[in-house]
């Protein structure tokens, strides 16, 4: 078969691969053009030594292997002259990648090999085999105390979606084992990869578990030369069963590039994933501060920053000084103090109670469907708040996944905040800020809450659209047996007209019923 020397080096409109990464909401896949932004972050002359090993450990689409094979073709042909045996070459000796299913394996192969078997005849590279360098292998999960110990998901959950016939099982084969060194028994130079998100626990409320760090974690256990993967941004200051991987990535200095987009759609069209999406590229060698680069509505902020130099990752690299400013005037004394867990009453976000008022000492109940009553009787905890003032606030915020809106500010807070007066309680869809027996005080409270100043502080912290108490983190306490408006908070921690003018910048004025 002759091969066609523009086969891997010419860009074909539309890419099929770019029509493909714009469909899925589930597995994402990887445009090239974002692909080839993560390649361009790595030494270049790495495409052209033919000794240099890469690996894409979760394939989907094919992208990675696809787009590094282009850069190899063209930096290897001084060192192999003839097309046909540098191709050879390249795909049987120094790219490798294992789907994530068996359909992404297929379609994987069709995107590297031109045929999704690469021992047939249409193959642009004849392997004796029906796979080549891209494996799939069907994995169990390993179960104990009805998980898997792998990667966390659910037995029942699992047996129930497997026991249909054709279901992939979703135990991929690069984090369900302890030595993935001997899935190729080699060394790689460069793991690159867009990875699983997330897999459903089937646990309280559904809640999906993050599962990329797993990756990133196995990858790194590899010791390659370079590593670069693209996944959610939420680890940065959330995420559930993240904190480890946050603290192991603040405090790692091999990360010498990291790329963070605020909104996903800026770098996966037309998807969101809540909190936004990030790449770095981890180097073996390198020892020091992190060229971090922050995306938001197209304006590109690059610093050389250390990671760690706040108990969470900020994004915004022009917000660091006012963080800094807030935490050494106030030194640790946080508003976060004064709210409650997540559920202060112990009632589910589903309780609901009676259309009716029995007695003078019924409680009105906040719920997302209006006010209903209950009896004194079914509060279960956080009995201290009942016959206090305090500030009801949505777990919810007023941004879609996180993301700002069309002008690129941001409202933070919902509209439904408002005091709480004694005899109110609230279901698990709201927390509550502060405690007082005074209802200036918390009047007082919930006019420092809509200040911009206190609400770009959250932002600071917030990591998808989910609201907590840790996304006041950064937020300080104050006297409030006064009010606070911006001015006089400006003025307190010395913000410079700079500073004042990027808050102004990102946040939007606080006005209520916009929901």
């Amino acid at each position: 078969m002759s091969l066609n020397p523009d086969l891997f080096t010419s860009v074909y409109k539309p890419d099929v691969l770019s029509c493909l990464a714009d469909l899925s909401n589930d597995e994402v896949f990887t445009p090239p053009d974002v692909a080839n932004r993560m390649l361009d972050m790595l030494p270049q002359e790495l495409f052209r030594d033919p000794e240099t090993k890469f690996l894409d450990p979760a394939c989907k689409s094919g992208v990675f292997l696809r787009e590094i094979a282009k850069r190899l073709i063209a930096g290897l042909a001084d060192k192999i002259p003839n097309l046909q045996e540098r191709c050879d070459w390249i795909f049987k000796n120094q790219l490798y990648g294992i789907a994530i299913t068996e359909l992404t394996s297929l379609l994987s192969r069709r995107s590297v090999y031109c045929s999704k078997y690469p021992n047939s005849p249409f193959s642009i590279t004849q392997f004796d085999n029906v796979q080549g360098n891209i494996i799939f292998h069907k994995i169990k999960h390993t179960w104990q105390n009805k998980k898997c110990i792998y990667c966390g998901t659910a037995e029942n959950g699992q047996l129930n979606d497997i026991a249909r016939e054709g279901m992939e099982s979703h135990a991929y084969e690069f984090i369900h084992t302890l030595h993935p060194e001997e899935i190729f028994n080699m060394k790689f130079d460069v793991i690159i990869s867009n990875p699983p998100y997330q897999l459903d626990t089937n646990g309280a409320g559904k809640q999906a578990k993050p599962i990329y760090n797993l990756f990133v974690e196995k990858a790194k256990k590899l010791n390659p030369r370079y590593l670069t993967m693209i996944i959610p941004s939420r680890w940065f200051s959330g995420g559930m069963g993240l904190d480890d991987f946050r603290d192991t990535m603040m405090h790692d200095k091999s990360i010498r590039k990291l790329v963070d987009y605020t909104n996903a759609k800026d770098c996966f069209q037309n998807l969101s994933v809540s909190g936004g999406v990030c790449y770095f590229l981890w180097d073996r060698d390198h020892k020091g501060q992190c060229e971090f680069t922050n995306i938001t509505n197209g304006d590109s902020d690059t610093v050389s920053r250390d990671l760690d130099e706040l108990p969470i990752l900020v994004r915004y690299n022009k917000a660091i000084s006012i963080i800094h400013k807030v935490m050494t005037k106030d030194k640790g004394h946080l508003l976060s103090d004064n709210i409650s867990s997540l559920m202060p009453f112990g009632l589910s976000t589903s309780y609901r109670g009676r259309e009716k008022r029995s007695s003078k000492d019924t409680l009105a109940l906040q719920a997302s469907n209006g006010i209903t009553y209950i009896s004194r009787s079914e509060i279960i905890k956080g009995q201290e708040y009942i016959d206090k003032y305090k500030i009801l606030v949505s777990k919810t915020s007023a941004e879609h996944a996180g993301e700002p809106g069309k002008d690129g500010m941001f409202r933070i807070i919902p509209s439904s905040m408002r005091v709480m007066k004694p005899g109110e309680v609230c279901t698990h869809s709201y927390f509550l800020v502060g405690c007082y027996d005074d209802a200036e005080e918390a009047e007082n409270t919930l006019s420092y809450l809509k200040t911009k100043f206190v609400r770009f502080l959250m932002l600071m912290s917030m990591s998808g659209f989910g609201l907590s108490k840790l996304v006041f983190s950064f937020v300080p306490m104050q006297d409030f047996h006064k009010s606070w408006n911006d001015d006089e908070l400006n003025e307190k921690y010395g913000l410079t007209e700079d500073e004042i003018a990027l808050i102004d910048s990102m946040i939007k004025p606080y006005y209520g019923g916009e929901d």
